[in-house]
């Protein structure tokens, strides 16, 4: 049995990897911005908040596998800044996992909930919270990718953990409006696959998988130079080196 943390696991993709996790007989800490009315251990921490990350971080205990699911879209055509002035879909995408995974104690599994949205991303380097020109789409793409390049950083690093992303798919949650074709269930199989199979093509790292299948979208994740940027920007936006 393993101690699990689920990011965003209110309701959506991450409530039913949370409950598989459960049925399987693991120890499952679940996450949101608010307490719901549910029996179990949860833990509440506002992403849009680097007050609020900080101390849900540091009051984590020691886990097996944190599966960074929690995620954010923005919709229309203005930029939203949080209270730090940070890009809202970078804040809640990129910077959360970051400081969680720079101040909660490591565990020897990390799952990053991406995308396949990062197929037709582009970063540059410069500007990663797209000050210049920003849209919805290419904002929520970016940081996906920025978030992909984050866990290959942090895979390349520490060897000694198993970090990898996920593409769930095209799943019914609210972020889909519920018009995707595929339910929740099928959202989880894969995140939940690599947090507790232990068979060859789950226990690899720095990969990026969609239905338990190795793929590579976009060459910028692989790149080191590219990595290095996101965690320079992550760190001094948050004053926390991540030292793995």
């Amino acid at each position: 049995m393993s101690l699990v943390l689920v990011t965003g696991s209110s309701d959506g993709i991450g409530a039913e990897i949370a409950a598989e996790l459960t049925r399987r007989g693991h120890h499952v800490v679940r996450h949101g911005r608010h307490r719901p009315d549910l029996h179990g251990e949860f833990v509440v921490g506002d992403f849009a908040s680097l007050a609020s990350t900080r101390a849900m971080a540091l009051s984590l205990p020691e886990l097996d596998v944190v599966i960074h699911n929690a995620g954010w879209a923005p919709r229309g055509d203005r930029r939203p800044v949080t209270a730090d002035g940070i890009e809202e879909t970078f804040q809640v995408n990129v910077v959360a996992p970051y400081l969680l995974t720079a101040l909660a104690p490591p565990s020897a599994r990390l799952v990053f909930v991406s995308s396949d949205a990062i197929a037709r991303a582009k970063l540059d380097v410069d500007d990663l919270q797209l000050s210049q020109s920003w849209t919805a789409g290419a904002a929520y793409a970016n940081a996906k990718l920025a978030l992909t390049a984050l866990a290959f950083a942090v895979a390349r690093r520490r060897p000694d953990l198993r970090c990898n992303a996920v593409h769930p798919g095209w799943i019914r949650t609210k972020m889909s409006d519920y018009s995707a074709p595929f339910g929740v269930a099928r959202g989880a199989e894969t995140p939940v696959w690599l947090a507790t199979s232990f068979q060859p093509a789950a226990v690899v790292t720095g990969a990026f998988f969609h239905d338990r299948r190795e793929v590579r979208l976009n060459p910028q994740a692989d790149d080191r130079s590219v990595q290095s940027a996101v965690l320079a920007h992550c760190a001094a936006l948050t004053g926390v080196d991540l030292s793995v």
